[in-house]
């Protein structure tokens, strides 16, 4: 997360200026425009995923150009993370358990084990905005379409513990790393400010993942065969990102020799 905190914050360094320099009215007519986001979701799981996940956050950017047409094509990629109660999988680690239900390090002492969500999904996404209900041709409906790649596990942390059957290659046996084709959908309201930075975009959002095991074994369940079947791995939730949007710039009315 720190990182990813880092390489945000780079990002409004370097275009927020972009952006203040090429400012452009906006509300006599439709404008193409590079578009950078920074957006954060709020998701639940259904479908397949609904056994493993419950509320996930997601935090990510979209990058992409809106046409003079107000078509928007861009690519979406996001972060995926919750918190250990988010994890819904029960008794994973109980087969590494001692009589009093602890897990010991290579020292001997309880060690703490956490477990949570984690995933990534990246999509090129197509959309296009509507002016309804909007002070200027370039805002109101907003609606988007994408097909990309979903991967999701479980991050397995033995914080400042050695757990040697926790250790290294030994976590895939636990994580149930999963991956496939993924297909996503958005609803909402875009709005570009006449002048100024007040952009956004907000709405329903949706995702369906069609996803495989990628795991042969199941440390936890090693009689347990695997399943090859294909998942459907459903989120869906609020959606809400501040748009940059970058302009060309405008040529001068006045040249001087």
């Amino acid at each position: 997360m720190k990182g990813i905190t880092v390489t945000l914050a780079l990002f409004f360094l370097v275009l927020v200026p972009l952006n203040s320099n090429a400012q452009r009215i906006v509300s006599d007519s439709v404008v193409g425009a590079v578009w950078f986001g920074v957006q954060y979701g709020a998701n639940f799981s259904e479908g397949d995923l609904k056994d493993r996940f419950g509320f996930l956050n997601h935090i990510g950017i979209f990058a992409g150009y809106k046409t003079h047409r107000n078509w928007v094509y861009g690519l979406d990629a996001n972060f995926i993370f919750g918190s250990d109660s988010s994890v819904k999988i029960t008794g994973i680690f109980d087969n590494l358990r001692d009589s009093k239900g602890n897990i010991s390090d290579v020292n001997g002492d309880v060690a703490v084990v956490r477990s949570m969500p984690r995933g990534l999904h990246v999509n090129g996404e197509i959309g296009k905005v509507f002016p309804v209900l909007s002070p200027n041709p370039n805002s109101g409906i907003y609606v988007r379409a994408g097909v990309g790649w979903l991967i999701h596990k479980i991050r397995i942390e033995t914080q400042d513990h050695v757990v040697p059957q926790l250790e290294l290659d030994y976590r895939k046996g636990y994580d149930r790393l999963t991956s496939g084709l993924n297909t996503s959908q958005f609803l909402g309201y875009a709005f570009m400010a006449d002048q100024g930075a007040v952009n956004f975009y907000a709405g329903f959002y949706a995702q369906q993942g069609f996803t495989y095991n990628r795991r042969t074994l199941f440390f936890d369940q090693p009689e347990a065969e695997v399943s090859t079947d294909t998942r459907v791995d459903i989120q869906y939730g609020l959606r809400v990102g501040w748009m940059i949007p970058i302009y060309k710039r405008k040529p001068q009315e006045f040249y001087f020799n």
